[in-house]
């Protein structure tokens, strides 16, 4: 199959803005809960109830604020702080004015920062913390046009409030009505894995189509009948998927809860709090949690049933997933009995781990292995996987409701369409496709071809329509024999591996194709506790003997996935993980790979030594 389209199931926005959802949910169910905010407390972590009144008057306020310090539709705000509610509160205010908002990771450097700030010609910049506007401070004699620097640590919240008093509310609505549906509501910028990231122009109508459509198809698997669903926000609200998750529940009366740190433990202990019915997440989320359930079997001795559990999981999700798609009659008498057998000791935990009432939940980002798919389905937890960009607001495809395709990332979106050119390209299009890129005509160009936004990535239709991601044309290597390599199987296959915590395939220009491979360290202590190793750093352990031979048995596990010239000939145990931090990834996880292959130069060099 080349193309696939599938008829809408929403209309597209026909007047205002997003704003407006905020005062039409005060209007029409001003007591229903829209947010929770947490508190720390004597006993933990308080979720406190915001209703849809409350919020709308907190908006209210900051917008009058905003008008008070100069604020005008069309100028563009800038927020750069951590996923909190104050977050929100700034972006459906920024939105009631007619502003445009401008998302910044508060991870970017100063460098970023500038280069955001300038290209966007923000006026203001809300910022989280001190360190946040040090990081601001240091560029802004290069920005004539940025008059504010606002710090919602320093207050800046109650302070605007208290200047927008003596504005009358009816500025901020004359403001909100000169939004359009095409107006633009957010320029967000990409993750700059192959080059300088890009200001993507996404529209109220851009955003708006995406979400109504995510939770009109998909909405009864947020929450059982009856029950109003809720949702744990811990994805960087600077991030297209992030800003998608909040707006699709202001929209549709999802109690939304903030987790500012990302940290695999600090999440977990936010939806042990807040207990979730749903759960978005990425990849990185369900690898981590796995990774430590069967490190703590392996700990308490139990590691042969905690394995029995997991093949007879995978073995149970296939059979149903057969089942569903027309290919099987689903899992037999005793698999089921085995299944029954392995809930309570194993299945139930894995549950209990993400605040114990999420039994669907959603994956984007990257695609999720087929493995991890299966593994978490049968556990009583279906996960959804789907595919999108920045420049399509979030997701264009998904598995579609009840039937998951384990290894693929779902079929288009309803009103979107998925098109591969000849070269094995993904064309994408649909009213979620972005306007542009900001002043950049010959890169919107490139990419917006009669209606359809070439992606970059590589993949294929199945008979059923299901997308299969291969790859991404930038990151092809190619070998000095002229072979075209793919590095995604690999990586993937590889990153399976308990003790591996990133891979990168290199060998451009090369006569063979190579591995950078980095460790998880709590994954290594439990090793080295397990084979009576002494305590070292990961430099040390990088070069112990037993340690090489494990993780050779995993390349060579990996490598039966391709031909002999694909496969990876030799590889490299780094001292030290990829991070954000020294560019070496994006904010969003990805891999830098250019600014990856630049800092490991000699280590690369030295696997093709003769």
């Amino acid at each position: 199959m080349r193309e696939l389209s599938l008829p809408p199931l929403v209309q597209t926005l026909r007047s205002g803005g997003l704003a407006d959802s905020v005062f039409e949910a005060a209007d029409t169910d001003p007591d229903l809960v829209q947010f929770s905010r947490g508190e720390e407390g004597p006993e933990g972590m308080r979720w406190l109830p915001v209703t849809a009144q409350g919020f709308r008057t907190e908006v209210l306020a900051l917008a009058k604020g905003l008008i008070a310090e100069g604020l005008r539709p069309g100028d563009r705000v800038a927020v750069m702080s951590r996923t909190r509610y104050e977050w929100t509160q700034f972006c459906y205010a920024i939105w009631s004015v007619g502003a445009q908002l401008v998302p910044v990771y508060p991870t970017s450097s100063a460098e970023q920062v500038h280069w955001i700030l300038a290209g966007t010609r923000a006026v203001a910049v809300v910022v989280e913390g001190e360190d946040d506007a040090m990081t601001v401070g240091a560029v802004c004699d290069g920005l004539p046009g940025l008059r504010k620097i606002w710090q919602l640590d320093d207050d800046c919240v109650p302070e605007l409030v208290e200047l927008g008093r003596g504005v009358p509310e009816m500025m901020v609505h004359r403001y909100r009505a000169t939004v359009r549906p095409g107006s633009a509501a957010t320029i967000t910028y990409t993750s700059g894995t192959t080059g300088r990231p890009k200001g993507c122009v996404i529209t109220h109508a851009n955003l708006a189509f995406e979400c109504d459509t995510l939770i009109t198809g998909w909405r009864e698997l947020l929450a059982p009948p009856g029950e109003q669903p809720s949702v744990l926000a811990y994805l960087p609200l600077a991030h297209v998927y992030g800003l998608m998750v909040q707006v699709s529940c202001q929209r549709h009366g999802i109690r939304l809860g903030h987790q500012p740190s990302s940290s695999t433990e600090d999440v977990l202990r936010g939806l042990a709090s807040f207990r979730p019915s749903f759960l978005l997440a990425v990849p990185h989320m369900f690898e981590k949690i796995f990774r430590q359930a069967r490190r703590t079997a392996e700990e308490h001795g139990r590691l042969e049933v905690f394995d029995k559990a997991v093949d007879t999981a995978m073995r149970y999700a296939e059979a149903k997933e057969r089942r569903y798609l027309g290919l099987g009659p689903g899992p037999s008498p005793s698999l089921r009995a085995q299944h029954t057998l392995y809930d309570r000791p194993v299945y139930r935990q894995l549950r209990d781990v993400f605040g114990g009432r999420v039994r669907h939940a959603v994956s984007g980002g990257s695609p999720l292995s087929r493995e991890l798919g299966l593994l978490f389905a049968g556990a009583g937890i279906t996960v959804y996987d789907g595919y999108g960009l920045t420049e399509t607001s979030a997701a264009v495809t998904g598995h579609p409701l009840g039937r998951p395709r384990f290894g693929t990332v779902g079929r288009p979106l309803p009103g979107c369409a998925v098109h591969i050119a000849p070269d094995g390209e993904i064309w994408v299009r649909g009213p979620n496709v972005f306007a542009g890129y900001l002043d950049d005509r010959a890169g919107t160009e490139e990419v917006l071809r009669d209606g359809w936004l070439a992606t970059g990535d590589l993949g294929h239709l199945d008979d059923e329509g299901y997308l299969r991601l291969t790859g991404r044309k930038k990151d092809i290597i190619i070998t000095s024999s002229g072979k075209s390599v793919s590095p995604h199987v690999l990586e993937q296959r590889l990153r399976c591996h308990p003790l591996i915590s990133q891979c990168m395939l290199v060998g451009d220009n090369r006569p063979f194709v190579s591995a950078l491979i980095t460790l998880d360290r709590e994954a290594l202590v439990h090793w080295r506790r397990l084979h009576y190793k002494e305590l070292m750093d990961t430099r040390a352990a990088a070069q112990d003997a037993d340690l090489q031979e494990e993780i050779q048995r995993a390349v060579s596990r990996a490598n039966t996935a391709v031909s002999r010239s694909e496969s990876i000939r030799a590889f490299v145990i780094l001292p030290d993980e990829f991070t954000v931090a020294e560019g070496l990834l994006t904010p969003s996880l990805k891999l830098r790979r250019g600014a990856v292959v630049k800092a490991y130069a000699t280590e690369i060099a030295s696997l093709y030594q003769p």
